[in-house]
């Protein structure tokens, strides 16, 4: 996911030479740049999950014991699959809807703009993908922390240059 965003900057930068280098403007960077980062940022959450690298608040959980600690974790853990689970029905009726045409048929969201790609739709189609991934692994963590063992966190130290 993160090459995407590289991708983003070179073709930002060959916008910049076409437009002010040559005087010659494209009319489908801006929505490429939007649809490839927003992609990257919608893959970014199933593979922070993945890696258990993901943003945590750990003020009360440092101090826990053990047996605290566990019970913490499937509270986290239902919660954030009760969550993955409302947002990837939220997501799937927002793909739907800019998937179909309001008889029923497969008919693409497009941007409006004058190069008109359906870019929309497939991101929709995307941040549904990223989140049913993330729904299913966030029942996983739930299985393991209902059965005695929680994903391990990783240190502060694995990954370090």
């Amino acid at each position: 996911a993160a090459w995407l965003v590289f991708a983003a900057m070179a073709i930002s930068v060959f916008e910049v030479i076409m437009r002010y280098g040559f005087g010659s403007p494209t009319s489908w960077v801006h929505e490429s740049v939007v649809m490839l980062v927003a992609v990257s940022f919608a893959l970014g959450g199933p593979a922070a999950l993945a890696s258990n690298r993901h943003i945590r608040v750990r003020v009360l959980y440092d101090s826990a014991g053990p047996r605290l600690k566990l019970w913490l974790d499937r509270f986290n853990d239902l919660v954030t699959f009760g969550f993955c689970l409302a947002m990837s029905y939220a997501a799937y009726v927002m793909f739907w809807d800019a998937s179909h045409n309001p008889l029923g048929e497969w008919s693409l969201e497009r941007s409006g703009t004058s190069w008109n790609p359906p870019f929309p739709a497939l991101v929709k189609g995307i941040i549904m993908i990223a989140l049913i991934l993330m729904c299913i692994q966030s029942f996983i963590h739930l299985i393991q922390s209902l059965r005695g063992k929680p994903a391990i966190p990783p240190s502060d130290n694995e990954g370090a240059v």
